[in-house]
């Protein structure tokens, strides 16, 4: 006996918080057009306006959703504007997204993805706003994607060269020295740095906003309070804490800010 088929998965992730109707308005589009639909958040706290953090929370959870999930993010503050939405298959998933760098971290790791430009109007509600694409055209083309009453193909165009952010990979820039980036931040305020977790913990010290970091600890536990330390986060990437405290706020960094990281190289010279 064939076993029923599951229903579909759409994912929200989005700067909106949870204060105001913004979520659950979006959940009732796709429940009106998909009613079987199993709606999963995947978080609505991203520090509102970053397009970084928001890259950085999809790469992150996405992977671990069952094939055919439909991922649904959004932060957009370029909303109204000449931007344009996109639906992108890759992984054996689907996102749909504005085009500003929010799937950049998605696309990088695979080169076969398909992104198509969301031109269909017949698929967005009628008359869509200026400033709530997240209810007007993403959800309900997730819908209609989850529902099967449309494919990949109808929303739109293939879209050649999506925007995605430059500077994700770190850079050398003097021997011994390297430039990152702060990807995210956490609830907890610990600081994801793009440098993967790779790197030996004795021969590397971090530079974050003039604050020079070269304790290293493989837990919280063992890291006295109040002392910056570098630890393997679970995300693939160093990152930057402080054991019951918050290391954004002490270090006063934000996401997209830089960070150098000086090898034993460059220690060594000095």
């Amino acid at each position: 006996m064939a076993l029923p088929s599951a229903p579909p998965i759409i994912t929200l992730t989005t700067d909106f918080g949870l204060s105001d109707h913004y979520v659950g308005t979006m959940k009732g589009v796709i429940l009106t057009r998909c009613p079987n639909a199993t709606i999963m958040d995947i978080t609505h706290d991203l520090p509102p306006f970053s397009i970084l953090a928001g890259a950085h929370a999809i790469s992150q959870a996405a992977s671990f959703f069952p094939p055919r999930t439909i991922h649904v993010i959004v932060v957009d503050p370029g909303v109204g504007t000449e931007r344009k939405a996109i639906l992108a298959e890759a992984g054996d998933q689907f996102f749909v997204a504005p085009d500003n760098g929010l799937l950049t971290l998605i696309l990088d790791r695979d080169s076969q993805a398909v992104v198509r430009e969301i031109t269909n109007r017949r698929l967005w509600l009628d008359s869509p706003s200026h400033t709530f694409h997240g209810r007007d055209i993403f959800s309900p083309v997730a819908a209609f994607l989850a529902s099967g009453k449309a494919k990949a193909e109808d929303v739109g165009p293939i879209l050649q060269h999506p925007q995605r952010f430059r500077d994700l990979t770190p850079r050398q820039v003097q021997p011994g020295v390297w430039e990152g980036i702060v990807l995210s931040i956490d609830h907890f305020g610990n600081l994801i740095t793009n440098f993967l977790s790779n790197t030996s913990s004795s021969n590397f010290i971090l530079d974050v906003n003039r604050h020079r970091i070269n304790k290293f600890y493989n837990t919280f536990g063992a890291a006295p309070p109040g002392v910056p330390f570098v630890y393997h986060g679970s995300s693939g990437y160093l990152e930057i804490g402080i054991n019951q405290q918050s290391a954004a706020q002490a270090l006063s960094v934000s996401p997209g800010d830089r960070i150098t990281m000086f090898t034993a190289e460059a220690v060594q010279s000095w």
